[in-house]
């Protein structure tokens, strides 16, 4: 048996070694906790120079208040700050350092010295952190920390370091966190004497652009949503832009890089049903709360945060991101960008306000009764549409009268020369194209008096893309107007920008699921009553989670009870999942509940519900469609919100510029 050791203090040499192994991880951790406090002192510019990677020496320069020399000392004892004073200042700090230890931890594994001046000092002073020896030191107003050799006290926690090239990559981020959150200060790192990062003080948009380059700009929407005293704003990746890694993704509260499940999760469920795969979003968001709203005190690098209140910053993050991403690209291209969701509805619905596709693949009147002659109860709820778009009639809509000119013409036509199935039902135009010789399309003065009648010009050279993609009105159609349908899969239409390729059952399966979403939505959720209620054997935390979220769990429609110890009955189930299983259901809000104080789950197993509905009710691969079915299909992606991919996460269309187009021809070369 060991012997028994007696209890005794820690030296506190010791002690503040034990601190550095929590704050002092490699040396970016020395760079963030320097930065910190720079930025604390309200510095202007900042300057990180580093030899080895920083294992051999960093040294952090900056132009804020100073500390006094009679100060300098202080600044390097265990838990002395300026930054707070009593238990309240901790509940409610608004700095980025506030323990005072961080000084001391690194001083304690490293060669450290510190050089401030303040404004009041006829010249700087230099402390020594190993010999305690204060001198006279030439710099300006501001501080400088030097530190060298780190980890050289205890040689094995040098040996877990990488390479200098990885050390510096990790220094780098550090300071790009810094400079995203704080776009008016300057940033400026230096790696064995040469310049590696230089950060102009700018905007906010132009530091996004300057950490993560035009691409992400380019590439993402602008965030910003009030809830109460909380605000959420900064820019998030469109779907596309996804990545395979999760590097791009940078979260602040009140200024603090932070990584926090919570947060995360609401922003991937806000991208549930946009992302393919496991691919990764990108953002830079920022939440502005009321300090005493959030506990910054629980991690020893700060980089964990606690909310008073998890469920509202949860939802309120989703909103956000679910806001930005809510206006598809297909609602607005080029001209059009930026044109707001409402305005291109409007214009979409003066256009096509009298269709919408059926779940079989044929168009229905919007205007038309729900049980209209040809329309029995009981049909899918893809065809119980909503209020039409527009006042527009149909015999109104200019290429309503376009098509039917041509129908006429091809109906002219003599049947010599033509393709068999010319004349079949849902055949385009196009198709009838296709054996014809030259001379049988020269058109007669009959027919180009017909297309005259309807607004419909045959070009003779390339004709300016926004005559074709523009109604009378003069609104632009984003996606522009159908020409053609390739494979039975795709359509081709052509818009101010060039061609657009669309996959007709990925787009009609993501309208007919918003409309699902919408409808769902705008219903109460109901829950079913179990005859025999499901017992299952909990655990402890799956049973104080069922007590202590009772009222979220009946307002997600569970009615979850404890029966005895170690049992949990399901006595209700939402009314649109009473053939799921009620008990995995269960175990999976609760398990959410416990870790994140917010489910989705339930929502997700709606819209699961729903995305398959919607699969199996949109029109389907190899439907031949005619051209005024193809462009109410165009009208109503418009109108749809996240139109740019269906509801597994994969693209519905593509656009190729006519810039695009002329490369692949090699033409102007």
């Amino acid at each position: 048996m060991r012997a028994r050791r007696q209890i005794q203090a820690l030296p506190d040499e010791l002690v503040s070694q034990i601190a550095a192994g929590e704050v002092v991880e490699r040396p970016a951790s020395v760079v963030r906790e320097l930065v910190d406090n720079a930025l604390d002192a309200g510095a202007s510019q900042v300057t990180v120079k580093l030899m080895g990677g920083g294992v051999r020496q960093i040294l952090v320069e900056d132009d804020g208040c100073g500390i006094p020399v009679s100060e300098l000392p202080l600044a390097l004892l265990r838990h002395a700050t300026s930054k707070i004073r009593s238990l309240n200042d901790l509940e409610s700090v608004s700095t980025m350092g506030f323990r005072g230890e961080a000084l001391a931890a690194i001083a304690s594994v490293s060669e450290a010295a510190i050089a401030s001046r303040t404004a009041e000092d006829a010249h700087a002073h230099r402390l020594d952190a190993r010999s305690g020896e204060l001198t006279p030191a030439a710099r300006s107003i501001g501080t400088s920390v030097e530190v060298r050799e780190l980890f050289f006290s205890t040689p094995a926690r040098r040996k877990f370091l990488k390479t200098d090239a990885t050390e510096l990559a990790h220094c780098l981020e550090s300071v790009r966190r810094h400079a995203l959150a704080r776009p008016d200060v300057g940033f400026s790192v230096w790696h064995e004497g040469k310049l590696v990062e230089q950060l102009r003080p700018g905007s906010l948009q132009q530091r996004m652009q300057d950490v993560l380059g035009e691409a992400f700009t380019d590439t993402s929407r602008e965030v910003d949503l009030q809830i109460g005293p909380m605000r959420v704003h900064g820019r998030t990746g469109l779907p596309d832009a996804a990545r395979s890694r999760s590097d791009w993704q940078y979260c602040y509260v009140n200024g603090r890089h932070v990584r926090d499940k919570l947060i995360a999760h609401g922003i991937r469920s806000a991208y549930e049903d946009v992302l393919h795969g496991s691919r990764q979003p990108t953002y830079v968001l920022f939440i502005e709360i009321a300090p005493d709203r959030v506990d910054v005190n629980v991690h020893p690098t700060k980089i964990e945060v606690r909310f008073r209140d998890s469920r509202e910053v949860h939802q309120a993050v989703r909103k956000a991101v679910e806001s930005a991403l809510a206006l598809s690209r297909a609602a607005g291209t080029g001209a059009a960008a930026g044109t707001s969701m409402g305005t291109m509805a409007g214009a979409a619905g003066q256009v096509e306000g009298g269709s919408t596709l059926r779940a079989d693949g044929s168009y229905m009147s919007l205007q038309a009764p729900l049980h209209a002659p040809g329309h029995a109860p009981g049909h899918a709820p893809q065809d119980q549409a909503p209020a039409p778009l527009g006042g527009a009639s149909q015999s109104a809509l200019p290429w309503r009268a376009a098509d039917a000119a041509a129908e006429r013409r091809w109906a002219g036509w003599p049947s010599a020369g033509l393709p068999a199935d010319a004349t079949a039902p849902g055949t385009g135009p196009v198709n009838a194209f296709a054996d014809l010789t030259l001379p049988q399309l020269r058109k007669s003065a009959a027919d180009e008096a017909n297309d005259a009648e309807a607004g419909f010009a045959w070009p003779t050279s390339r004709a300016p893309a926004t005559a074709i993609a523009t109604d009378p009105t003069g609104h632009e159609w984003p996606l522009g107007r159908a020409i053609a349908q390739v494979g039975g899969i795709y359509v081709l239409a052509e818009n101010a920008q060039g061609l657009v390729i669309v996959d007709m059952h990925a787009a009609h399966e993501r309208v007919v699921y918003e409309r699902l979403k919408a409808q769902l939505d705008a219903a109460p959720l109901h829950s079913q009553p179990l005859l025999i209620p499901l017992t299952f054997a909990a655990t402890p935390q799956e049973c104080a989670t069922a007590e202590s979220h009772h009222a979220a769990l009946l307002q997600l429609g569970l009615d979850v009870d404890l029966i005895g110890p170690g049992k949990l009955a399901v006595r209700a189930v939402p009314a649109a999942l009473q053939q799921a299983d009620g008990v995995a259901l269960a175990r999976s809000v609760l398990a959410e509940l416990a870790h994140l104080d917010a489910s989705d789950v339930v929502r997700r197993a709606q819209h699961e519900l729903l995305a398959t509905m919607a699969c199996h009710g949109a029109v389907r691969a190899n439907r031949q469609l005619n051209l005024a079915e193809m462009n109410a299909l165009l009208r109503d992606m418009e109108a749809t919100e996240r139109a740019d991919q269906c509801n597994h996460g994969r693209p519905t269309w593509r656009q190729l510029t006519l810039k695009e187009l002329d490369a692949l021809f090699l033409r102007g070369r």
